[in-house]
């Protein structure tokens, strides 16, 4: 949403989130990056090549995941928090689920008090809402060719303000099946 009066002020953001691509970047994905203003990568990147590719088209927030080596950990960190309008934002990519978080996780989201805390890992796409640490869980599967998942997914959602809207689940097709 544009103000009228002054073009250049965006008042919403319009996110991609990915996770797990494992080197893999599906050319199905250029589509949905170019509709967004950000790309969020929740880690397991798999080659540097990749985000390369990703900042040439849009800003790109990522986190390395466990398999990432060296120069994916000196690019990238653990944890990444960050605010985007009103909205406190957590990523790191071994995160799992509200009531299953590991114990040191919880306790640093219950001192960083997040509005939306995202991890991959799991390769299980799951958004959910954290009613003990009050706030919005998403992980959005992976979008790579490694793994157990069978399709490919991703997450598209908007931030306006304080509101986290706009939620859409995309899948890019089959695991296995090679791109068309």
């Amino acid at each position: 949403m544009h103000n009228p009066c002054c073009p250049e002020i965006n008042l919403m953001k319009r996110i991609l989130l990915i996770s797990d691509t494992h080197g893999h970047l599906d050319p199905k994905l250029f589509k949905y990056i170019e509709k967004a203003d950000e790309v969020w990568h929740a880690g397991d990147i798999g080659d540097l090549a990749l985000c390369d590719a990703l900042e040439k088209l849009k800003p790109l927030k990522a986190v390395y995941g466990n398999i990432d080596g060296a120069d994916c950990r000196l690019r990238f960190s653990e944890f990444l928090v960050f605010q985007i309008e009103q909205v406190k934002v957590v990523i790191t990519h071994i995160g799992g689920y509200p009531t299953k978080y590991p114990l040191k996780l919880k306790n640093y989201l219950q001192n960083e008090k997040p509005n939306l805390f995202i991890c991959g890992h799991s390769h299980i796409l799951k958004v959910m809402f954290d009613k003990e640490l009050q706030h919005l869980h998403m992980n959005p599967g992976a979008c790579g060719v490694h793994g157990f998942h069978h399709v490919k997914t991703i997450l598209r959602f908007e931030i306006e303000g304080k509101e986290i809207k706009n939620l859409s689940v995309i899948e890019l097709g089959s695991r296995t099946s090679l791109p068309s």
